[in-house]
């Protein structure tokens, strides 16, 4: 990734900026929260993702530096607004906002960062790039409530497991590869093609979050290790673990995912039930034929600096330890 961040370097400073620039509020508590939250080590991924696949796209424009910031702060206003939701007291290793500041600060400077987003978004002069960024905006909103809905549900299965992905994660990373190409005006095909790759990296992206969050040091990943199981979300290990456990498995899995505490012994019972099952290597054997995918979808561009960028980043995604 060290090639990648260089490349991006000078783009990176320009997206920080603009962060600054529009968290500006005459109430400080919005720059405050903001700050700490954009501040508090995240990946960039998807503004990185933007600005790769613009030079992909070889556009000539500036407009890609602030539409990189509204992605991030779309994502960082769900981060908020999932911590509240989830009870989260720690987010990338720190404390999460609503643990310093209350569940009603944090919920308010998600919804400001959703506003900005829109009115930054305005700035591209690009209905469809607006249309685009809106209709994702919904479809997160949609995905965390299917997710909600399947909170402590032992029927959750792959394929709806994979859509309650597709809508609360993946979705906002494919709008980042598409908008860049709908900026550089190429034609439907490459669009589709760049909108195809976003849903493959940001499904196996998932995957390996809900992998790590079984198998991750607390002070790698950042959050406490078998969160997803305290919180009830069947993710991917844990789903493949169940299907093929005993009956007297899925039962102790049944008891331990409705306790309403989650203990030290009921934790590694689970996570033995994972390893035993090979949960953590199917979740990343899926999230490697995500990323397979979605480097196909780059056959249609020009090789060169830029798609081989994307393509380490690709690869990192699935390498990663945190």
């Amino acid at each position: 990734m060290d090639t990648v961040i260089a490349l991006l370097k000078e783009d990176m400073e320009a997206v920080e900026r603009q962060f600054e620039k529009h968290l500006m509020s005459d109430v400080k508590l919005v720059s405050q929260v903001g700050n700490y939250v954009l501040s508090s080590g995240g990946k960039r991924i998807r503004p990185m993702l933007l600005l790769l696949c613009a030079r992909l796209c070889d556009y000539q424009g500036d407009k890609h530096i602030d539409l990189a910031g509204v992605v991030e702060f779309i994502h960082t206003a769900t981060l908020l607004h999932d911590d509240v939701v989830d009870s989260a007291n720690l987010r990338r290793g720190n404390r999460s906002a609503n643990s310093v500041w209350g569940n009603q600060a944090s919920v308010l400077v998600g919804d400001f960062l959703f506003a900005k987003s829109f009115s930054v978004m305005v700035g591209s002069e690009s209905l469809r790039i607006l249309k685009i960024l809106s209709d994702t905006t919904t479809q997160l909103a949609e995905g965390e409530i299917l997710q909600l809905i399947n909170t402590c549900d032992l029927e959750v299965d792959e394929p709806r497991y994979l859509q309650i992905v597709r809508d609360k994660t993946a979705i906002l990373i494919a709008a980042a590869c598409q908008v860049a190409g709908v900026l550089a005006g190429v034609d439907e095909q490459h669009e589709a093609a760049l909108r195809e790759f976003g849903l493959e990296i940001g499904t196996a992206f998932q995957l390996m979050d809900d992998a790590l969050d079984y198998v991750a040091d607390e002070e790698d990943f950042g959050k406490e290790r078998g969160h997803d199981l305290f919180e009830g979300k069947m993710t991917l290990p844990l789903i493949h673990a169940y299907a093929n456990a005993t009956e007297q498995d899925q039962q102790e899995v049944s008891r331990i995912i409705e306790a309403e505490e989650l203990t030290k012994e009921d934790l590694d019972y689970v996570c033995q039930l994972i390893d035993a099952k090979d949960g953590i290597q199917y979740t990343h054997t899926r999230a490697s034929e995500r990323i397979e995918k979605a480097k196909q979808q780059l056959a249609l561009f020009s090789d060169g600096e830029a798609r081989q960028a994307l393509y380490t980043l690709a690869d990192y995604v699935v390498s990663r330890n945190k």
